[in-house]
């Protein structure tokens, strides 16, 4: 009997052993991204799937520098997430504003409220941070053109705290001279009568 309640020890000992162990590793991932970076290619590389995917994952925050914004399913993954109640901010730069096939429109409908960093000739930037843990950047721009036909590179970091603050840091400047923009959202169709 003493042998049977020794091993019945053991084993609960054991098995909570393993558990704490579980629950430590799960804290650790959760609360601590360990460092990974990924690099996509295109034209159809998945790089828009990607920043889509990212977008999807994002909790509390997603940030955006924007030279150049024209993807249909990445503009739609920021409204979503904006739906769910991710807090969204985006920076175009200033060509968004006459650009024909821009998603600025798009943004503003949905309340999305974007801003225009008008200072520099071209505000170039092809930036996103999420939860402040993720950094995705690259010389690819949010845009159809830049998945289907465009050779471009996307990088995602993850882990990388210094490197996200830098980033976050750039986007609180830049972000400190942006001005509403000059277009109007569109306006919804008046309901006809029956």
């Amino acid at each position: 009997m003493i042998i049977s309640w020794t091993w019945l020890l053991l084993a609960t000992g054991f098995a909570g052993g393993l558990s704490f162990v579980f629950v430590v590793r799960w804290l650790r991932h959760w609360l601590f991204t360990p460092p990974s970076v990924a690099a996509y290619f295109s034209p159809e590389g998945g790089c828009a799937a990607a920043v889509v995917r990212e977008i999807q994952h994002a909790r509390k925050q997603i940030l955006v520098l924007a030279y150049s914004f024209s993807s249909k399913p990445i503009a739609q993954a920021l409204i979503d997430a904006k739906k769910r109640g991710v807090h969204v901010e985006i920076l175009l730069d200033h060509s968004n504003e006459q650009e024909a096939y821009s998603d600025l429109p798009q943004f503003l409908e949905h309340g999305l409220a974007p801003v225009i960093d008008a200072k520099h000739a071209i505000a170039h930037n092809k930036v996103m941070i999420i939860d402040r843990r993720v950094l995705v950047t690259g010389s690819f721009n949010f845009t159809h053109q830049a998945e289907t036909a465009n050779a471009e590179n996307l990088l995602v970091l993850k882990g990388h705290p210094g490197l996200v603050e830098l980033y976050y840091q750039n986007f609180e400047a830049h972000k400190a001279h942006c001005q509403t923009p000059h277009v109007k959202a569109p306006q919804p169709a008046a309901h006809k009568a029956a």
